[in-house]
């Protein structure tokens, strides 16, 4: 056996269909293009998008305000629950993005994570994550573990930072 020797199995081919060689082959007189119009031409093709006259789906919609990048990750939160935790940290073990990436718990550090207060947890944690809800909170607080959530910043407006310069 040799390199260019080498072909696919009889059964593992299928032949191309040859079209206009007569009624008897399958594929003559119109071969499969049906009668007249557009779509028998050559070059024939209908736009991506063209859905025969009515207005598209594409055009129905409506153009939002402002540039969105398809690339963009989305910045909503990645859930965590008490649960979660209790399955796979030990007693006095701290909780980071790092340790919930490394045991396959969150998908992305770049996202923010939310603890959620879904089962029960008996370990005392050192927890970091960037926002829980308040029955994780006390659950937490109650066993006598750590949570340490990032400060809050209250958003200014431009609006408002116009009115402070003017002096109202």
């Amino acid at each position: 056996m040799q390199q260019h020797t080498i072909k696919p199995a009889e059964s593992q081919t299928k032949k191309r269909t040859r079209v206009g060689r007569g009624n008897a082959a399958g594929k003559g007189t119109y071969c499969g293009r049906g009668v007249k119009g557009q779509s028998a031409r050559s070059g024939g093709k209908r736009r991506p998008g063209f859905e025969g006259g009515q207005t598209p789906l594409i055009r129905l919609m409506p153009k939002l305000p402002g540039f969105r990048h398809p690339h963009v990750e989305q910045k909503t939160h990645q859930p965590i629950n008490l649960s979660d935790l209790e399955a796979n940290f030990d007693n006095g073990e701290a909780v980071t993005k790092i340790e919930l990436k490394a045991k396959g718990l969150i998908t992305s550090l770049k996202r923010p994570i939310k603890l959620l207060g879904k089962g029960t947890i008996s370990k005392k944690l050192t927890i970091t994550v960037t926002a829980a809800s308040a029955s994780a909170i006390a659950a937490i607080e109650a066993i006598g573990g750590q949570l340490i959530l990032p400060p809050v910043v209250e958003k200014v407006r431009k609006r408002d930072k116009k009115l402070t310069k003017m002096g109202k």
